[in-house]
């Protein structure tokens, strides 16, 4: 059997995404996406559950985007049910930007509710893209739901998925509008506020939101 200088080429490259170096694998994972290579693409799913730098993983999803869907979609669907939460997350993140509405029914409602915050804004990213036609209120209802978790950058993932569907979401706010819970009426608000006027800073939506909400605003505040 002949061992071509592509074949070198790709196992060097696999051995790259383990160096102890971030631009070792930084590098090694542009090289297996410039030329992909079908049996890489386990291997570059594995490496996504643990590789520690924000910009290896980033390449990782880029060199999975550039492998065929008919590929990788069986495999990263299989990976959002992994017990690892780094690895349901990045796989959620790649299946957004591959953007194949196959996938759809791979994101649940418990991937929505996710426990760990990087998940569920991997979920809620994911899920505006693969939204079938026609489920975008349905969905805006399950993601209504998480109004008011966590802290301000997990609250603007949620409320900027949520504008994403557009006005479907207005009967969903308009509920939340009037929840038990302070945080959740807040944020309700606030996205109310960001739908109506794209350019308004999230920081000035939710302190504003917090202001109506403490005074014992209606929820309708500014219109």
């Amino acid at each position: 059997m002949t061992i071509t200088r592509e074949n070198t080429d790709g196992i060097r490259a696999l051995q790259g995404l383990e160096d102890d170096r971030s631009s070792v694998r930084l590098r090694a994972a542009l090289a297996v996406g410039t030329t992909p290579d079908p049996r890489f693409v386990d291997t570059l799913i594995e490496r996504c559950a643990i590789e520690p730098e924000f910009l290896v993983r980033d390449m990782l999803t880029w060199a999975l985007t550039r492998h065929p869907v008919s590929m990788t979609l069986p495999a990263l669907v299989r990976e959002v049910r992994s017990e690892r939460a780094q690895a349901r997350s990045q796989a959620l993140h790649t299946l957004s930007k591959i953007g194949d509405r196959q996938a759809w029914p791979a994101i649940t409602r418990a991937l929505l509710a996710d426990a760990d915050d990087e998940v569920a804004r991997s979920a809620w990213r994911a899920a505006v893209v693969l939204v079938p036609e026609g489920e975008e209120s349905a969905l805006a209802a399950v993601l209504a739901t998480q109004l008011g978790r966590g802290e301000r950058e997990t609250q603007l993932s949620l409320s900027r998925a949520l504008v994403a569907l557009g006005e479907v979401i207005l009967p969903a706010l308009h509920a939340a509008t009037t929840a038990p819970g302070e945080r959740v009426r807040a944020h309700a608000l606030a996205t109310q506020r960001l739908l109506r006027d794209p350019d308004t800073g999230f920081e000035f939506a939710i302190d504003e939101a917090k202001r109506v909400v403490a005074l014992g605003g209606s929820g309708q505040a500014g219109g």
